[in-house]
């Protein structure tokens, strides 16, 4: 039915059950993997004076390191299904805008995503990024409780 599976991360714990499910569907119906993490833009401001480019720095450092273990996860969950992955890592404020744009830019019939991330707890019945992808996407979207 999906031929190709577009699998958001940002580590929560939520996200992973929802890598290993995706991983197992992908599985089922001989479909590919692609694996998206978005960080967060590193915007600062005139009046911020006190920040140093050696924490600019530092902090997108960490941001890379998180987003690359992030996709690890889904690449070696892939590798240990024997199911075709490649991930992608993007920047944006907006994580919802780059997850919709890089499953039709990559031709992904189907988002697979938990329904709470990090910030689940300030939503009452989904994650703020999964209300929004469910909302503005034109391609289906499988939630994962």
């Amino acid at each position: 039915m999906f031929k190709h599976v577009l699998l958001p991360t940002d580590g929560s714990n939520l996200t992973q059950v929802a890598i290993q499910k995706g991983v197992q569907l992908a599985k089922s119906m001989k479909a590919k993997i692609t694996g998206i993490s978005v960080m967060p833009e590193q915007k600062y401001y005139l009046y911020y004076t006190d920040i140093t480019l050696q924490v600019k720095e530092e902090t997108a450092k960490q941001h890379k390191k998180q987003a690359g273990e992030n996709l690890s996860f889904i690449e070696n969950a892939a590798k240990d299904a024997d199911v075709p992955c490649e991930t992608i890592c993007e920047t944006s404020d907006h994580p919802y805008e780059k997850i919709i744009g890089v499953a039709e830019k990559r031709g992904c019939d189907l988002i697979m995503m938990a329904s709470h991330g990090r910030r689940g707890l300030q939503s009452l019945l989904l994650g703020r990024e999964t209300q929004k992808v469910l909302t503005h996407s034109d391609i289906p979207v499988l939630i994962v409780r």
